[in-house]
């Protein structure tokens, strides 16, 4: 049994279609877990995950937010998790409800995002 290679090329374009279907899973379990519908919501993040893992894909920063990285399960914020702002730590916590845990993520890039476009505005008007 003969393997084939696979070029460049192809690779990209396998990882390019893999990112666009992790887009449109993850939209679907937007949609699904606004109509209540966890358990599915749950199984698209699965899929995405599978994906990503399959064609070597990394899921963005956006997405990662959306799932607990301990039990994968989706995070709705007052149904399934729980966000709080610790401003001393400059960074968010969610817990997760399902296996209680607790995920950090840190929002000073955000701010410092935030204070130079600020910036940027101020010098173009002076």
């Amino acid at each position: 049994m003969t393997r084939r290679r696979v070029r460049k090329k192809d690779k990209r374009k396998q990882q390019d279609i893999a990112r666009e279907r992790i887009e449109i899973l993850f939209g679907l379990a937007d949609n699904a877990a606004l109509k209540g519908e966890m358990d599915l919501a749950d199984s698209y993040v699965e899929l995405a995950r599978k994906i990503g893992m399959k064609f070597n894909v990394r899921i963005s920063r956006e997405y990662k937010r959306k799932f607990c990285k301990y039990c994968y399960h989706y995070l709705m914020p007052g149904k399934t998790s729980r966000s709080r702002i610790n401003s001393r730590e400059k960074r968010v916590e969610v817990e997760c409800f399902h296996c209680k845990r607790k995920m950090f993520f840190p929002y000073v890039r955000e701010v410092k995002e935030k204070r130079g476009k600020k910036m940027e505005v101020q010098r173009c008007t002076t």
